[in-house]
């Protein structure tokens, strides 16, 4: 055995150690049995690929404690999807190193393995915060391009940032409340959703009051009104990625088209409204005072 390569097994056998704990670390706090009861069983799996690159690689290695860290911490703030779904693209990643080695008939046989452990995993979830993904999704993206426009445009018809703060906050918490109200109504209607509609209510609600509060932050920090605006475009990129990420890892969905859609959508709209406050004091040549 070369020497790139027993280091390539080490590295491999350290991620499967690893991955052994968090499966096993995340089936501990897993309070669906069913669900700690997949997550136990690949934890064994991976402990025993360990052993089985161990008999090539002839040494022991040891967990990376920061990774076991950092993986706990996404479960327990981000859910238990979001995590595993993400130690899943390493599965497939695993899969596809072992499978190289062809030379080594024990060790890609773990290509196979990996890929089942993929298909475990794609059926393990039964999550409630997923169950309310879309009543999340509604808050956000209607925020992020009706409010986004909005603030806009009344940057260029009021150019005062604390009247533009004021009258956005207003707007925002009133629309809020209102596709909160909407969406409880909806969730009501439709049973068949598995949803209470209250929940549903707080989750649409509480992400669209939390986007307008980072929106709206920049008006209020800021005596530039044009500079505001800018921040604002900023942040309204940064929670598109941000919640596209998280949204594409968890359901599986390919984040640069959703990405593009959502700023193209969110961008467009402030743009236009941007133009309607300019032809808007144009034609009323109302000013803020």
């Amino acid at each position: 055995m070369d020497k790139l390569t027993q280091q390539n097994l080490l590295k491999f056998q350290q991620a499967e150690l690893t991955e052994s704990v968090i499966y096993a670390k995340l089936a501990e706090y897993e309070k669906n049995q069913d669900n700690a009861q997949v997550l136990r069983g690949i934890a064994a799996a991976e402990a025993r690929h360990h052993d089985i690159i161990a008999t090539q690689t002839g040494q022991q290695a040891a967990a990376c404690r920061w990774k076991i860290a950092w993986y706990l911490f996404l479960a327990r703030t981000l859910g238990l999807t979001f995590a595993v779904k993400l130690m899943e693209g390493n599965e497939g990643q695993a899969a596809a190193a072992y499978f190289k080695y062809s030379d080594l008939p024990e060790i890609q046989k773990l290509s196979m393995e990996e890929e089942e452990h993929e298909h475990a995993l794609l059926a393990l979830i039964n999550e409630e915060r997923l169950n309310y993904m879309g009543s999340v999704v509604l808050g956000l993206s209607d925020a992020l391009v009706e409010f986004t426009g909005a603030l806009a445009g009344f940057t260029f018809a009021l150019q005062n940032p604390k009247l533009v703060a004021l009258t956005g906050a207003i707007t925002g918490i009133a629309a809020a409340l209102s596709m909160g109200s909407s969406e409880y109504l909806s969730s009501k209607t439709e049973k068949e959703s598995g949803k209470h509609p209250f929940k549903a209510a707080i989750y649409t609600t509480g992400a669209y009051i939390l986007t307008v509060a980072l929106l709206v932050a920049p008006y209020v920090l800021l005596q530039n009104v044009f500079v505001a605006m800018g921040l604002m475009l900023c942040f309204a990129l940064l929670v598109i990625a941000a919640f596209t990420f998280y949204y594409s890892v968890a359901k599986g969905e390919n984040f640069k088209h959703r990405f593009l859609e959502m700023a193209g959508l969110s961008f467009g709209v402030a743009m236009v409204s941007f133009g309607i406050g300019y032809l808007l004091q144009a034609l009323t040549g109302i000013q803020a005072g």
